[in-house]
């Protein structure tokens, strides 16, 4: 979309998708049958429109931003979209109560439930309210590019579609780091939706969990953006970075998956160990997120950004996808999907170990510059 209709109309129509999305849920209808027919269109539109936002980041920072400004650029427009995942660990659990019984409420009656579905249409309406004013922003300005290219790279020639995925599926190493990236976001993005129901054995309520999976996002932003910083300072290091990252999440991972069997390892299992280990684990792997969204780039130039990172995306969400499948037969005991972290962050890290970096993208820009 990006490389066909530009920035701004490839924003527009993505958050105007947004907009009818969150409007259908929230119409009032009180057949229950229509009702959940609107709602599930609804996310339908907001899903079609959730990986080209996700994917804007790297062509946003290109198109606009110097080469020593690229992934401090490219940090702060991907990271931003997890810090709304981060305010929905929070909303859930504060504004709409718990029917499960983890929660100090008493258990659902029919007062109880309306009150649940009155605070639920809160939110809906909440939602539709934010994803309207963006929109609205958007449409009043929102250029598709400066008038002048940053550098090199912005202004040069990309390949075609059919070009670009021939690039993709042959260049070995492009798709070595993209089962890097895909397998443990992938595998984490599974398991962080369903971070309640894995600590609710443990006696962590919905809401603690919710802080957990808010600050784990959080601390991933801010040390994302600093090691994005970082990587601009110090050019050719992504993949070191990356190697430090993975390997602490690993560490983490296992660290949490250890605690979860104290009953087998000895391990003190506590609040400040489960906060430690899961916000260390979400620090680390969603800082990652830009660091590969630049490798990426670099790898396959000049592939256009977009294609990239939507190849990545698809790839992530296929494996979230198979792991929430294999959740639906085996969801009595989340040990099995406890141990699918540590092996996907340690399976990431040996791919990114054998990986041979290379710079493109940054070399064009130094050298046609000079």
């Amino acid at each position: 979309c990006f490389f066909i209709l530009g920035l701004r109309v490839t924003v527009l129509l993505t958050s105007s998708l947004m907009v009818l999305g969150a409007g259908l849920r929230c119409v009032p209808v009180s057949d229950l049958e229509i009702r959940k027919k609107l709602i599930h269109g609804g996310q339908l539109l907001n899903g079609l429109a959730g990986p080209t936002v996700m994917n804007a980041a790297p062509f946003l920072s290109t198109t606009w931003f110097s080469p020593d400004e690229r992934a401090t650029a490219t940090a702060i427009a991907s990271l931003l979209n997890y810090l709304g995942a981060a305010g929905a660990f929070l909303v859930g659990p504060l504004v709409v109560p718990s029917p499960n019984g983890t929660s100090h409420l008493p258990l659902v009656s029919q007062s109880n439930t309306e009150h649940i579905k009155d605070r639920i249409e809160a939110v809906l309406y909440a939602e539709f309210g934010m994803v309207s004013l963006i929109f609205s922003a958007a449409l009043a300005y929102f250029p598709s590019r400066p008038p002048f290219p940053p550098s090199v790279a912005a202004a040069s020639q990309r390949l075609s579609y059919r070009r670009s995925f021939c690039r993709l599926l042959s260049n070995f190493r492009f798709l070595m780091i993209a089962l890097a990236y895909a397998i443990p976001l992938g595998v984490f993005s599974g398991w962080s939706g369903v971070l309640d129901l894995i600590l609710t054995p443990v006696h962590v309520s919905q809401v603690d969990a919710g802080w957990i999976g808010f600050w784990s996002i959080v601390g991933g932003c801010v040390v994302g953006i600093a090691m994005a910083r970082f990587a601009d300072f110090i050019r050719g290091m992504l993949k070191f970075i990356l190697l430090l990252l993975l390997s602490g999440a690993t560490l983490a991972s296992t660290w949490f998956t250890l605690t979860c069997l104290s009953s087998v390892t000895h391990l003190p299992l506590t609040t400040a160990t489960l906060y430690t280990s899961c916000i260390l684990l979400g620090i680390f792997l969603n800082s990652s997120v830009p660091i590969f969204f630049e490798l990426f780039v670099e790898t396959v130039y000049p592939v256009p950004e977009g294609i990239t990172c939507g190849v990545v995306t698809f790839l992530s969400n296929v494996f979230m996808g198979v792991l929430l499948f294999f959740l639906t037969f085996y969801h009595t005991e989340f040990s099995w999907f406890n141990w699918c972290l540590p092996g996907s962050c340690l399976l990431s890290l040996l791919l990114i170990l054998c990986f041979r970096e290379s710079y493109d993208r940054l070399y064009l820009d130094v050298v046609v510059s000079v």
